[in-house]
């Protein structure tokens, strides 16, 4: 590890200057992630500042009749919210669903939207990774690539984003909250917080150099039957292959995410419209354009599958 220099800030907006202050740095919560990225030297920042104090650890009520999620919410409190369970139950289900229980207990709300990537080569530092180091290429393309995206992928990178709760927020069409070192807040519709990897594959979200993400935001309930699918590689602590967050409604329609399939949570216009109309429907907007390699080719007929249970699993518990 990288030496490095630490602060702690006392609000938002003083967190955010500081991290301008100095090229480079990172906020730091849990740091289940950047934690275990500074031991492998993939990030070396130069600076650290800490914002656990900023006391963004609520889940309150907003006046549309949505929910607002705290940074620093864990995602054990948030899985086990009430309210959450019962008016957003893919999300808790989706946030069960990752990690190990330990890790829930440190990871927060914002630190889980910003994790990055478990593609074997970003880990590997003698290997070629343009998200780890931009221009020097990448492994995975020709590589050994089977858990990696089959869409939405560039000539640059083929990596997927490894979440479950991110899937679920996007399915339910959450809002990332953020304020800049100048004080100025903004919100981020879910849909345009993870990037494409395009030529910058190092560029993963649309937050701006120190914006720091201050809560999440939840519309008012759409009810439904609430469903996330997660089919891995083993049963617990795994990463998804495929992912399935589902909100089906008693006449059949809904909506639908997908994740373990591309560099961010994947959800398609055409999918949500297909919805009541059988897996294989949903699935076809859902991978038009996908170019899979031979080894993760699986992957979409195992989309298709997976919606499948996700709707019949929907069914039964409606």
């Amino acid at each position: 590890m990288k030496p490095f220099t630490y602060e702690r800030a006392k609000t938002p907006a003083a967190a955010a200057a500081a991290a301008m202050r100095t090229p480079g740095a990172k906020f730091i919560a849990g740091g289940t992630n950047l934690l275990d990225l500074m031991k492998l030297e993939i990030e070396a920042p130069r600076h650290l500042v800490d914002v656990n104090a900023l006391k963004l650890d609520k889940i309150e009520a907003t006046p549309g009749g949505g929910v607002r999620i705290g940074a620093l919410v864990s995602n054990t409190d948030l899985a086990s919210n009430t309210r959450i369970r019962r008016d957003y139950g893919v999300l808790s289900r989706a946030i069960v669903a990752g990690a190990s229980g330990q890790l829930r207990n440190k990871a927060t709300t914002a630190g889980n939207l910003l994790q990055r990537t478990r593609c074997p080569y970003f880990y590997d530092t003698n290997q070629p990774c343009n998200k780890r180091q931009p221009g020097s290429g990448c492994g995975a393309i020709g590589g050994y690539s089977r858990q990696l995206a089959v869409i939405g992928t560039s000539t640059k990178c083929i990596a997927t984003y490894p979440g479950d709760m991110a899937v679920a927020m996007r399915v339910l069409d959450a809002q990332v909250e953020t304020v800049n070192a100048a004080g100025t807040v903004r919100a981020i519709p879910i849909a345009e917080f993870h990037r494409s990897p395009g030529d910058t594959p190092h560029i993963e979200t649309a937050l701006a150099p120190g914006e720091l993400i201050t809560s999440v935001t939840l519309p008012a309930p759409i009810g439904g039957s609430h469903v996330y699918y997660k089919v891995r590689d083993r049963a617990s602590y795994a990463f998804a292959l495929v992912s399935v967050a589902a909100v089906v409604q008693r006449d059949g329609s809904g909506r639908v995410a997908i994740g373990g399939i591309a560099p961010r949570p994947w959800r398609v216009a055409g999918a949500d419209a297909a919805m009541g109309q059988g897996a294989k429907a949903v699935a076809q907007p859902l991978l038009a354009g996908a170019k899979p390699t031979e080894d993760n080719a699986f992957k979409l007929a195992l989309v298709e599958r997976t919606i499948g249970a996700a709707i019949a699993q929907a069914r039964e518990t409606a």
